[in-house]
């Protein structure tokens, strides 16, 4: 935090307000609503000194969002006739911000488009990377709504200091692990902002548009920039804001106003509540939200995986090899230090990477409960879990690498290319 940030204090209390700290919170934050002694959980930043990771409640609350919960999985069930994703039914999302008119739009026989992102900062994805891109293909196709994509590559180049040709690049690399999901080309759009952004008048508009609503103490307070931070981070978060209002894609929507949801992890909420305040300044529909928890590093739940450290994640590119010696030797262990103290004790699922990462990636919610209870109870090892962990890993990526393989740069450039969607603003329900 910058050294000025006490005289900064009083003009971002209304920030903090706005964006969710309680007031008994304001003189101990410092900026972008990260609490001195807590959890740091920023866009660019997520730490915890809990073994567990970070309290989610708490964030709920300083954030000011809502859980995600059994009634809102029961009404999601209803309106759509489908039994919730079961990264909704672990909380694996967790919150969100105004899905129930989501679901009353659904259920009026209106419609919506989806909006997720991803910034390209290594060649190949990791698994973390894959959470929302599963998770918004299955919206995707429950809802038969539009979905857009940004590759903030612009914002790589300023944080991680890139040449602008080297973010493309890795843009372009990133569009293939993303298409390799089964996105359908009729309804995705993927876009590079720093290719994408020159060549919409519409989309610097509303960049325009925004940036005209945001006072600098206000986008100081939210993110928490310092006085010697080039501006072209203080200009990024209307870019990110931009793709939340269905104007920015005329091609797409021509001139109707279109409600967004965007699937994103919770460190991505302060660019959005920042979206929902502009909104209505802009006579837009505010974006819903829905929120994710972390994807933890192999070395346990207290950081993210990061795409910079190697040895903190399984990549999308990792060879069946590479990716078991990798869990045996990194992958933070529950269980106790020795084979009769975990069988009279029982290993500990909350912090055992090995178990925390199934929850993510093992469907099978039978088999899953079957693991946790052996691992509790010290009928299975730690090695036992991890080879679980290890098998249903190499699947995924195998099953990727040669999805991803089959995807050119010519098949890249449709799905980058403009073009109408065949979006209409009421859709039959099936």
């Amino acid at each position: 935090m910058a050294d000025n940030s006490e005289n900064n204090l009083s003009d971002c209390r209304k920030t903090f307000q706005d964006i969710g700290i309680e007031e008994k919170h304001i003189e101990s934050s410092v900026l972008n609503g990260v609490i001195k002694n807590d959890d740091i959980v920023t866009p660019w930043n997520v730490e915890t000194q809990n073994d567990v990771g970070i309290d989610y409640e708490k964030l709920i609350k300083r954030f000011g969002s809502s859980t995600i919960d059994d009634d809102l999985l029961i009404r999601f069930e209803k309106v759509t006739g489908h039994k919730p994703h079961y990264f909704l039914r672990r909380g694996i999302f967790f919150s969100h911000r105004d899905m129930h008119l989501i679901l009353n739009l659904f259920e009026q026989g209106k419609s919506f488009y989806l909006y997720t992102g991803r910034g390209p900062s290594s060649n190949s994805m990791h698994l973390g990377h894959l959470v929302p891109f599963m998770f918004c293909k299955w919206l995707q196709e429950i809802f038969n709504v539009p979905l857009v994509i940004q590759l903030t590559d612009d914002e790589k180049a300023i944080w991680k200091n890139l040449k602008i040709e080297d973010a493309i690049r890795l843009a372009y690399e990133n569009a293939k692990d993303i298409i390799a999901c089964g996105f359908k080309l009729e309804n995705t759009f993927i876009f590079s902002n720093l290719e994408h952004i020159g060549n919409n008048s519409a989309f610097y508009q509303n960049m325009i548009r925004i940036q005209k609503c945001i006072t600098f103490n206000q986008i100081k307070g939210i993110f928490g920039f310092g006085d010697s931070d080039p501006i072209a981070k203080i200009s990024f978060p209307p870019t990110q804001a931009a793709p939340a209002f269905s104007s920015t894609f005329p091609f797409i929507f021509k001139n109707t106003k279109v409600p967004c949801l965007i699937p994103c992890a919770i460190d991505q909420d302060p660019y959005f509540r920042m979206t929902r305040d502009v909104a209505p300044k802009i006579n837009h529909p505010k974006p819903a939200l829905l929120h994710s928890i972390f994807f933890p590093a192999l070395q346990g739940s207290k950081s993210k995986m990061s795409a910079s450290d190697n040895n903190t994640a399984i990549f999308l590119n990792d060879s069946p090899k590479q990716i078991k010696n990798k869990i045996n030797k990194h992958a933070f262990s529950g269980g106790q230090a020795t084979i009769e103290e975990h069988r009279r004790l029982g290993g500990n699922c909350d912090i055992d990477i090995s178990f925390q990462w199934l929850r993510f990636f093992l469907e099978d919610d039978e088999k899953l409960e079957q693991l946790r209870r052996g691992y509790s109870n010290g009928e299975i090892l730690t090695g036992e879990l991890k080879k679980e962990l290890i098998d249903v890993l190499q699947k995924i990526t195998v099953l990727h690498q040669e999805a991803r393989s089959k995807i050119t740069d010519n098949v890249v450039k449709e799905y980058m290319m403009p073009r109408d969607l065949g979006f209409t603003l009421n859709h039959k329900l099936s």
